[in-house]
């Protein structure tokens, strides 16, 4: 990565990127007085005296001091006592010193980046910066902590003419990251988490990454991008008892949507639930396979060629739990794969999922039950029925 203070941001960028580390310590000295951030650091991180982090916080001068002297003791701290590991395979297929554009599957608001940066940091490589919907910044002092964590923003829900706008900053953005910054990113294959997880790259992610450079074809927009898939896997998700509520909603009321403590609650839910083992599984560039792209292919499917390249690389490589064989099982109603868990286990996980369903907050019948057990058992059958796909 280049010297941050050595790097000039074109100003239509500005409302978009990181806080840059000239404003850190101003921006920072105004976020320790937000009443609200203090009273949600009591609760994610009860161990310590606001008094003593405020002074922690405002000795630091730069993004990567937070993220090597808060932000990563603080997330292997909360993953030692939420997880039982999180493991990575296939770094060794990337240069620890390029800069890439990481596209993975999206399971958690926070936790898909904060994971993955605290990987690269155990391997001594730099973090990245992490896209943002704007509409989880429902108050000023997360759009100000996210961007002193190297988080651009991702604007979302505007008009037609605006939408156009905004993809194309972004766009425009994470090719100034990669080429002028030469640092990695970080954006999910799609907008918002793929609620019952069978993964697809979203068509419009990738026509907006190849917004960011008109002068080229599509392929070669893409091709400076440098996209690395990466397959993310979830033993179990704590957030999938409010997904399959989202369904269930959605199912007795189509306009219904989330309200901003929906959005708190999914984030907190998911970053001091139980998930079992979690593993991120790199990829190797895909450039290599854009090579294998004709020129003259309509851009339509140009844009659907790269998705399936990507869903490839993800469905590829996620790792098979035994909670996916035992939904597989459950939902399918067969014995496929009952060599991979035993009886007990398999008992275990139906109780843990009727558990789950007692969490939900609204009265339910017991077809609402029935409704949300089998969404449920998507959930975490979906990436075994992918890689057999994928895997033929």
């Amino acid at each position: 990565m280049k010297d941050e203070n050595e790097i000039i941001l074109p100003p239509e960028l500005a409302d978009i990127a990181p806080i840059s580390d000239r404003d850190f310590h101003n921006v920072m000295s105004i976020l320790v007085e937000e009443p609200e951030f203090e009273q949600i650091v009591g609760m994610v991180m009860p161990q310590y005296r606001y008094s003593q982090l405020k002074r922690v916080l405002l000795g630091l001068n730069s993004k990567r001091e937070l993220q090597l002297k808060v932000m990563r003791p603080f997330v292997e701290g909360l993953l030692a006592r939420t997880t039982d590991g999180v493991t990575a395979s296939g770094l060794d297929q990337l240069d620890h010193e390029g800069a890439y554009t990481f596209v993975t599957n999206h399971r958690d608001i926070v936790l898909d980046s904060a994971q993955l940066n605290c990987l690269l940091m155990r391997e001594g490589m730099d973090t990245c910066e992490i896209a943002i919907g704007n509409n989880l910044l429902i108050y000023d002092w997360i759009n100000k902590l996210v961007r002193l964590n190297k988080c651009f923003i991702v604007k979302r829900n505007l008009g037609r003419i605006q939408t156009l706008a905004a993809a194309i900053q972004l766009s425009k953005y994470i090719h100034f990251a990669i080429a002028d910054k030469h640092n990695s990113v970080w954006i999910s294959q799609r907008e918002g988490r793929c609620k019952d997880s069978n993964d697809r790259t979203q068509e419009g992610v990738i026509k907006m990454l190849a917004y960011g450079n008109r002068d080229v074809s599509l392929v070669e927009s893409v091709r400076r991008l440098n996209i690395a898939p990466i397959a993310i896997s979830y033993e179990y998700d704590p957030n999938d008892f409010l997904k399959a509520k989202e369904f269930l909603m959605k199912s007795k009321d189509p306009n219904w949507h989330k309200s901003p403590a929906d959005d708190l609650l999914s984030m907190r839910t998911g970053i001091l639930g139980r998930k079992g083992a979690v593993h991120y599984a790199f990829t190797p560039c895909i450039n290599d396979e854009l090579d294998n792209i004709p020129e003259d292919l309509d851009k339509f499917l140009t844009v659907s060629r790269i998705c399936n390249i990507i869903d490839h690389a993800i469905h590829s490589n996620y790792h098979i739990f035994k909670t996916n064989y035992i939904a597989h099982d459950l939902l399918f109603d067969d014995h496929r794969f009952e060599a991979e868990y035993t009886p007990e286990e398999r008992e275990a996980f139906t109780d843990y999922l009727s558990s789950q369903i007692a969490k939900v907050d609204i009265k339910l019948s017991e077809f609402d039950r029935y409704y949300m057990l089998s969404k449920m058992l998507q959930m975490y059958s979906n990436p075994l029925t992918n890689q057999l796909e994928a895997l033929k």
